[in-house]
């Protein structure tokens, strides 16, 4: 993970979690790009990314399940960006754009979270720390520890940007209302981003990664786990 010293305002070198131990590389180049830190379009570079045929069938679900998040993330970030220039009046479509994601969120994203963290990250997690795929210490922390605070921050972050938005409508007072509104957009913006970027990692390094360490027994035991999840109670309703 690259810091900025607060300082003279320069990068910091530290321990990338989702790429593993620096020290296991001959050579580190500067510029190199990280998922950790990645370059601005979110393009295709990732050190152990592998061609989607050579994944297995749990990572594929994983996968298809991300291409539809992202579908409604792309959709949610335009009404957000639209509820700002419209001096945030709810039109009919933003109004959509936002049930759509919410809905989505509760019934189809934190599941999903949770299917990870139920059947792939414990034994992932595992194999990591084995194979040196961690920061040093005596807690190491390994790519696992990045995509759960991740799902933590999703809920923090989704729920209160849900709460602002169905505060805001409440205020008579139009300073009052806008400015919880911004508060609400800037909530909202930072939550797309966040997914965006988890997706990113998770597509391009961490699957990789699993698809390296784990064994085909593993996986027959990750996609069983996968169908006999059950179903979750959610956390919010959805209308505005």
């Amino acid at each position: 993970m690259k810091i900025i010293d607060k300082e003279t305002g320069k990068r910091l070198k530290e321990i990338d979690p989702v790429k593993g131990n620096p020290e296991k590389e001959e050579a580190v180049i500067e510029s190199e790009n990280s998922p950790m830190d990645p370059p601005g379009a979110y393009e295709e570079i990732a050190e152990n990314k592998i061609t989607d045929e050579e994944l297995d069938e749990s990572l594929k679900l994983l996968i298809a399940e991300h291409d539809e998040a992202k579908e409604v993330i792309t959709v949610f970030e335009k009404a957000l960006i639209d509820f700002k220039k419209e001096d945030y009046k709810l039109s009919e479509s933003i109004n959509e754009g936002f049930k759509a994601f919410f809905t989505f969120f509760d019934d189809e994203l934190l599941p999903h979270n949770r299917k990870e963290e139920k059947t792939l990250f414990p034994i992932l997690n595992k194999r990591l720390i084995e194979s040196e795929e961690r920061s040093p210490g005596d807690n190491p922390m390994t790519a696992i520890d990045m995509m759960e605070d991740d799902h933590v921050k999703f809920i923090q972050l989704g729920t209160l940007t849900f709460n602002l938005l169905g505060l805001a409508a409440r205020f008579r007072d139009e300073q009052s209302r806008t400015f919880t509104y911004d508060v609400a957009f800037n909530n909202g913006m930072e939550l797309v981003e966040l997914l965006k970027l988890h997706i990113f990692r998770e597509d391009t390094t961490l699957f990789p990664l699993a698809q390296k360490y784990l064994t085909k027994a593993e996986f027959v035991d990750i996609l069983k786990a996968m169908n006999h999840t059950p179903g979750h109670q959610h956390s919010a309703s959805c209308s505005h």
